[in-house]
């Protein structure tokens, strides 16, 4: 394998969802250079474009920026940073502007009827889990799809701006993982050339990982192929600060049957009044909601996901329901276009009957730790969109609020690094880069190897980070961030053996009192602690078991009602699950 090319940009962007192409446009517009971007696969193929929701920001006159942190600080257990919410909340009307300048175009409420002159040019604004306020911008229910679109045709006319398609990177270089003297720098990446089969060597003053998160990672998810986690593992071989991975965000509405795999149902459909039932008897729908929360179907997305999972595990459910029966069939073909095609294509008429759905892994609220710059405090290296941890999420993502974080850290960075500019030029050495090297390494002629190793990888956090646990097993718990972390046998023998030698894993949820016990999955790190040992928050007994992995079936997200059972004995409004023998045969096949 060739990898002796070298090529150079001002300013590298590894990634082309919304957060890194707002990134090289904002750094088109603040800086001086060549952009390039960098992407696996073609330049639309990135878990933005599935974004179904909209964008949480203040337009509206009876809204305010107080009420929208109140609602995200809440969402997240108050585990936000409060500076970091105040200080996107309140940049995402200039970056709306922004964006409609470029020609994306959000629904307003003439193009849903409206008549009335006053109004009819204004946004129609969405409610979603959690938001007390009507607030979530959209394009209908494909906001994520026609944002990526106007971004890639404001990059593509630019002519600084140049997008490799195909093109993987594989690691950061930098100063220290060289052995090289002085402060810790970025200086680029190497990046495989798919198509060709070349390592290229890509070099420049500022680096910018906006690579999507890990939901790929979990057997059951509604993220896309390209969501492996590879920024957040890039950034810790360079050594930056990684946090709060054990926060991991399970969407409660994903649907459920088997011709369709990983199609999101937008919280948004909540948000104009949908209930979530259960089907206790045939043909009798039942609201079960009012029992776990006083927002019913409108609660964030952790109590829901729980609250389903409970139901589930209690009854011998295989899913849950979402009606919207209330709406007429006219205004979901004009709401939820894309949404009503779909299931229309399935045979569900969710103007007629409720949609089945279950839960399934959907956000990072953790990754590789910002200031609010998105610099990750090695010289040269930032970090936006769902690869970074800017301190907003908390524990838990409001809804709608990524959108929001993707439009408005990359104009921070970008910001951060027109000032900064000079400052990277002039510590930049002058030592050449090593090029990459395969040593003895060959392409196997056996993928199935392949094949068993990713599958090992995704079960893992499925069927052992999605319970609680407590000096249980913690080798598991640091095998799990080792391998998808990437590192070497040897290091995660070592790194396992200490951790067996007295330091203690919690794969737990996390709440903070008064508020009722609320849960985001923990995906395997080891929980942060304070200056005397102790975790740093309290624990809650709440488990959330999304759906359970049975290896021994053929399909690998089989929901088995004989997994592990939630204990809720803190949670109000909880019941404790019965174990009836009439839950091993509730046996259904899920397809992701």
């Amino acid at each position: 394998m060739d990898s002796n090319q070298e090529i150079f940009f001002e300013h590298l962007v590894i990634g082309s969802g919304l957060a890194g192409l707002s990134s090289a446009l904002m750094l088109a517009e603040k800086c001086t250079g060549e952009i390039a971007v960098v992407t696996k696969g073609a330049v639309e193929d990135c878990n933005s474009r599935l974004a179904q929701g909209g964008i949480a920001c203040v337009t509206d006159q009876e809204d305010s920026f107080d009420e929208h942190i109140a609602d995200t600080i809440n969402a997240g257990d108050h585990l936000c940073n409060p500076e970091s919410v105040r200080s996107i909340v309140e940049a995402g009307p200039e970056r709306i502007r922004w964006l409609t300048e470029i020609g994306t175009h959000f629904t307003t409420r003439g193009e849903l009827g409206d008549q009335n002159e006053a109004h009819k040019d204004e946004f129609d604004l969405g409610r979603e889990g959690g938001h007390k306020k009507r607030r979530v911008i959209h394009a209908g229910d494909i906001t994520g799809e026609e944002v990526e679109r106007a971004l890639i045709e404001a990059c593509r006319k630019n002519p600084r701006i140049h997008i490799f398609e195909h093109h993987s990177a594989i690691d950061l270089i930098t100063t220290a993982r060289l052995g090289w003297m002085g402060a810790d720098t970025c200086l680029g990446a190497y990046v495989l050339d798919i198509r060709n089969e070349t390592v290229r060597t890509f070099l420049s003053y500022s680096t910018s990982l906006a690579t999507g998160g890990c939901g790929k990672v979990y057997l059951c998810t509604c993220n896309s192929d390209v969501a492996c986690g590879a920024g957040v593992a890039m950034g810790y071989r360079a050594h930056a600060k990684i946090a709060n991975m054990e926060f991991y965000q399970f969407h409660p509405t994903l649907l459920y049957h088997p011709k369709v795999r990983s199609f999101l149902i937008s919280e948004a459909l909540r948000g104009e009044g949908g209930t979530l039932k259960m089907q206790y008897r045939r043909g009798e729908f039942t609201p079960f909601m009012q029992n776990y929360h006083e927002m019913k179907s409108l609660a964030p997305r952790d109590v829901v996901a729980r609250a389903i999972d409970n139901e589930l595990k209690r009854t011998g459910q295989v899913c849950a329901y979402l009606d919207m029966t209330h709406k007429s069939e006219e205004f979901l073909k004009k709401r939820f276009p894309r949404i009503f095609a779909q299931c229309l294509e399935l045979g569900i008429n969710i103007a007629e009957q409720p949609i089945p759905v279950v839960p399934g892994a959907h956000f990072s609220c953790g990754g590789v730790q910002t200031d609010l710059h998105g610099f990750s405090g090695i010289n040269g290296l930032y970090v936006v969109g769902e690869t970074a941890c800017t301190g907003l999420h908390g524990a838990n993502r409001l809804a709608s609020n990524s959108l929001l974080e993707a439009i408005v850290m990359p104009n921070r960075s970008a910001q951060h690094i027109a000032e900064n500019l000079e400052h990277l030029r002039t510590i930049r050495p002058s030592h050449p880069i090593p090029t990459w090297t395969t040593g003895n390494a060959r392409n196997s002629d056996e993928q199935i190897v392949i094949s068993h190793n990713w599958d090992e990888i995704r079960r893992r956090p499925h069927g052992q980070a999605s319970r609680t646990r407590e000096n249980a097993h913690p080798e598991h718990s640091e095998g799990n961030r080792e391998i998808l972390l990437g590192l070497p046998y040897h290091q995660r023998s070592d790194r396992t053996a200490q951790h067996r030698d007295g330091r203690r894993t919690h794969h737990r949820f996390r709440h903070a009192p008064p508020r009722k016990p609320r849960a985001s999955l923990q995906c395997g790190l080891s929980a942060p602690r304070s200056g005397d040992g102790r975790s740093r928050h309290r624990h809650s007994e709440t488990v959330f078991h999304a759906v359970s992995v049975n290896i021994n079936d053929s399909n690998p997200c089989s929901y088995n009602p004989k997994s592990p059972l939630t204990s809720l004995k803190s949670s109000p409004g909880f019941r404790k699950p019965d174990m009836k023998p009439m839950l091993s045969a509730a046996r259904s096949v899920i397809f992701f």
